[in-house]
């Protein structure tokens, strides 16, 4: 029989806990991300699946914001991040510290979600783009690899946030069961 568990009953980590523990050796870009809604979701699935950092790139909104908060529910406090104005700067220093770099893009020789592989040491740096224009070409051209999540309706493409969560459950899991 199934009984809904309450949230005591999770024993999730406090803020503390969480800011202790050892962290995914992945991090997220954030190009360009419009929606304050988006951004603030993308803070609340990296806390799920314990994301090291954020790196809020291009006219990308900061906390503290309401509108961000309001879809978070306190992940942009529990998630470490920072902005930067040039998502290229970023990528190219993370590069520098040995991060693999992968846009989730739609491009000619894209490598399919569930065929992507990377060792779980390997530290991975996934880049998000715009809702409207997607990840620039000049930061395609600086990555290792784009992602592509096989879709089978007929959109284009999913939601900036829904993207990231399908990306991280994938990737994570790969990750944890290695």
């Amino acid at each position: 029989m199934f009984e809904k568990l309450k949230l005591e009953q999770l024993n999730r980590l406090d803020l503390e806990g969480f800011k202790k523990a050892e962290k995914k050796p992945v991090v997220l870009v954030l190009d360009n991300i419009r929606s304050m809604n988006n951004i603030g979701s993308i803070f609340r699935t990296s806390d799920g699946f314990g994301i090291k950092k954020l790196f809020l790139c291009g006219i990308t909104a900061i906390p503290p914001h309401r509108d961000i908060h309001k879809t978070a529910l306190g992940a942009e406090n529990s998630i470490d991040w920072s902005y930067h104005k040039s998502v290229a700067e970023v990528c190219i220093d993370l590069k520098k510290e040995g991060y693999l770099i992968a846009a989730v893009e739609q491009v000619k020789n894209s490598v399919a979600l569930n065929e992507f592989n990377v060792s779980k040491e390997q530290a991975l740096a996934l880049v998000l783009g715009n809702e409207v224009d997607g990840v620039s070409q000049e930061v395609i051209d600086l990555c290792d690899y784009c992602i592509e999540i096989p879709q089978f309706g007929t959109k284009h493409s999913f939601n900036v946030s829904v993207c990231a969560g399908i990306v991280m459950w994938e990737l994570v899991g790969k990750q944890t069961s290695k």
